[in-house]
């Protein structure tokens, strides 16, 4: 079935999913938030800025006009960085058709509010509307899957039909979706991820080995499952794609921009700096002190992300935060 499809965001993620569709022969329109680069992709079909080197569907319209991105589509996509996504949603949503799917592939945790990015939707979205909506998620790099190298994520609806709609539409010989009912584990797992893969980088830039990595991957995991257990999430979501399979992706790839701030941390450098160079966001840094306020507001144990929170916004010096966590009461490892 051939959709019209919105996609909102023309980072990396952004640019690679709508080029995905387009090629796959979706009617596709991408909204740029710069208006120079909507020029530079219509004139050269490709993103120099945020996907270089990838040649872009010819079909793929582009844009500056958030109306002009959703209106009349069947389908909308937004990859916004999750924490201006209430900002987005909220200007795109008088044009947006009564019967559009929603699809989500932001991951993070909203500062202010401390919401799921769901949550983020279901206040802002008419009830009719909030029922087609889904997210996206696992273990995906942006170039690795411009590039056509096999992908498997998840896409997750509360509706089944509507995760099958998603999965349909996107998947491709390269590109493989599963479905899922459980948006709240499939999005906790994409937002605590991002904080582990800057633990397991600063692991990597103090110069520790695959030991200390391994630790990491396992006990943010079992941190991830925890907190996902007391939002309400399934266990055995953690276990797949959009929870293990998208944790060691990004504790161990060099494309990591999440590992990448962690090494830079661990070999000394200030995060002001890190973040001054680099072009794209790293989500793990916002997500970080949003699920540190969260697991407090609930109660749960996330020393791992506790650490991540005073290395990045109290100073605390990397050594001393790996010290301290081994240091901690000795316990059994289900607890």
């Amino acid at each position: 079935m051939r959709e019209k499809i919105g996609v909102i965001g023309a980072g990396s993620w952004g640019t690679t999913l709508a080029n995905l569709l387009a090629k796959k022969g979706h009617e596709v329109t991408l909204w740029a938030y710069e208006q120079e680069l909507v020029e530079e992709m219509g004139r050269t079909s490709v993103n120099g800025l945020f996907l270089p080197g990838i040649t872009l569907d010819p079909g793929l319209r582009y844009t500056n006009d958030l109306a002009e991105a959703v209106r009349g589509k069947g389908m909308v996509l937004c990859v916004a960085p999750s924490q201006v996504v209430r900002k987005v949603i909220a200007q795109l949503l008088p044009s947006l058709a009564v019967d559009a799917v929603i699809v989500s592939a932001s991951k993070g945790i909203e500062l202010d509010t401390l919401l799921t990015v769901s949550q983020v939707y279901e206040e802002l979205l008419p009830p009719e509307l909030y029922r087609n909506f889904a997210v996206i998620s696992g273990p995906s790099f942006a170039r690795e899957v411009a590039m056509e190298m096999p992908t498997a994520v998840v896409a997750a609806a509360a509706d089944e039909q509507v995760a099958r709609r998603v999965q349909q539409a996107f998947s491709t010989p390269y590109f493989r979706l599963y479905t899922n009912r459980d948006v709240v584990g499939v999005e906790l797992g994409g937002a605590i991820k991002n904080v582990i893969a800057i633990a397991a980088g600063i692991s990597d830039g103090l110069g520790f080995g695959c030991n200390t990595r391994a630790a990491l991957i396992t006990r943010g995991l079992a941190e991830m499952s925890r907190l996902g257990r007391a939002m309400g999430a399934e266990s055995a979501t953690f276990a797949g794609l959009a929870g293990m399979g998208d944790l060691v992706l990004t504790c161990t790839g060099d494309l990591s921009r999440n590992r990448t701030v962690g090494i830079q941390l661990g070999k000394g450098r200030l995060l002001a700096d890190i973040l001054g160079e680099m072009r794209m966001v790293a989500e793990g840094v916002k997500t970080t002190e949003s699920a540190y306020a969260l697991a407090r507001r609930l109660g749960i144990d996330m020393p791992i992300t506790a650490k991540v929170y005073e290395v990045l916004h109290e100073d605390k010096p990397a050594r001393s935060a790996v010290i301290e966590l081994m240091g901690r009461d000795l316990k059994a490892e289900s607890s």
